[in-house]
Order: C-alpha cells, then structure tokens, then sequence
C-alpha cells in the first residue's frame, strides 16, 4: 500500500469555503488519471488541517477528480463511506499539477457501505450560501449537481461510473 502512494506524486488539496476560509487541507498522492479524471490517493494516518483544527485520516480512500465539473467523489474502505461526493465549484490545478483548489458548496452525497445514498448537509448550505453571499447561478448548480450526484451515485448497476464499480480499482492500489 505505502509502496504504491510513496511512488506517487505529490498533491496539496486545499479545498476553500466561498469566502476564502479554509475548509481542509492534506497531502495525497496522484495515482493515475482515466476518462473520469485524475485519482488521488490518501492513505490513514495523513494530517488533514481544517478550520476546525486538526487530525488524521482514519481510513484510507481514493478521490477522483473530475474535468470541468462541479464535484469530487472519495471512496473509502470500511469503515469509512463507500462514497462521499463533495459539491463543490469546478476543481482547479495548478501549473504543474501538485495543487488542487476547489471551493466547498457544504452539500454532500453520501452512500454507507451496504446502504443507499443520502444528502447530507442541507441545513449547512442554506446557512452559508446567506452567510457568503452566494450567487444565484451558485444555489442553482450546486441543487442540480446535487440531485445528478444523487441519481449518478446509485448502488452498484444501478449507478453510473465511477460510482458503480470502477473507484474499486483504485481504492485496491491504496488497500
């Protein structure tokens, strides 16, 4: 598992709240890319710094990236979530593809292991997009982004990739 992460380049997530505040921050290893976008891996025990303070990472998972798109999906090993889609403003990449900013949008698409998928944190979402202001266009994309990622992350051939089946073959790299 520490063979493949260590052999992997290095990212700095830093993933912002709307009014620039941070929201969490780690260090993850840049697995590979396919058509769904590129894959990062953490493995437990990672530092992860947050607003709220710091701690590490209580179970490995592996966080796809997509291109242009208003999310990112992590999946993780129990007893983790299977999945947990974040909606957030499209990913941005630095030049040379060690950093990767994203805003957090606070709504959440959650599936359990065994479970079916849920939103969570809605009320958090209504307090903030008062709070910082955000734009129409914003609460509009991040509800449609939200209901997609509700239908995209059903269980197993009921879902779409990469929420089907395929993150299995990156979480294996990290397991």
């Amino acid at each position: 598992m520490l063979d493949v992460i260590a052999g992997s380049a290095s990212v700095l997530v830093d993933i912002r709240k709307y009014d620039g505040s941070l929201s969490a921050l780690w260090t993850a290893a840049r697995l590979g890319e396919d058509e769904h976008g590129v894959w990062l891996g953490t493995a437990r025990g990672v530092p992860v710094s947050s607003a709220g303070g710091s701690w590490t990472s209580r179970f490995a998972y592996v966080m796809v990236v997509p291109r242009g798109e208003w999310w990112t999906a992590t999946f993780c090993v129990a007893p983790g979530p299977e999945m947990y889609c974040d909606v957030c403003t499209v990913p941005e990449w630095n030049a040379d593809g060690t950093v990767l900013r994203t805003v957090d949008l606070d709504l959440d698409v959650v599936r359990p292991h065994g479970g079916e998928a849920r939103i969570e944190d809605e009320d958090e979402f209504a307090e903030h997009r008062l709070r910082y202001g955000y734009p129409d266009s914003v609460i509009g994309k991040a509800r449609q982004t939200c209901a997609w990622l509700m239908e995209a992350g059903c269980r197993d051939g009921d879902g779409v990739e990469p929420f089907a089946s395929v993150y299995r073959y990156w979480l294996d790299l990290i397991e």
